[in-house]
């Protein structure tokens, strides 16, 4: 028996990009159960990935995270400033239910992202067995 695919919340990620060495910035966030991961990419780029534990809804992760940047330290908040991108980026694995499905973001947590500088970004994911690597044409 074939189960339909739901549409469902996955994540927010955080992800920023930085010039000079973040670990300090990594650190503190990841102080308060955030997991973060720190690459230095090729191009001689600091890249961050930082993600709060799962919820049915990424209002709850938004405002943990936005906690943890909000009490960064002088010297992590300099590298914050420093980050050439900031953005919430929400994940979602599109289905074929419910018929309606929509999920809010407070005007409260909208105002702080904008007041700590971050962007906010949707990524959308194909429900399993439609993405064209899975196709069989």
């Amino acid at each position: 028996m074939n189960e339909i695919p739901l549409i469902c919340y996955l994540n927010t990620d955080l992800d920023l990009i930085c010039d000079i060495n973040p670990t300090l910035l990594a650190n503190e966030l990841s102080a308060g159960d955030i997991y973060s991961n720190v690459t230095n990419g090729e191009d001689g780029l600091w890249y961050i990935l930082c993600e709060d534990s799962n919820e049915t809804e990424p209002e709850p992760n938004i405002t943990r995270l936005l906690d943890a940047i909000e009490s960064l330290s002088e010297p992590a908040r300099f590298l914050w400033d420093r980050c050439t991108l900031r953005e919430f980026n929400i994940g979602y694995d599109c289905g074929d239910q419910p018929w309606a499905f929509n999920q809010g973001i407070s005007n409260q947590t909208l105002s702080r992202m904008a007041a700590c500088g971050a962007s906010f970004r949707i990524t959308l994911y194909p429900a399993e067995g439609r993405h064209p690597r899975n196709s069989k044409e």
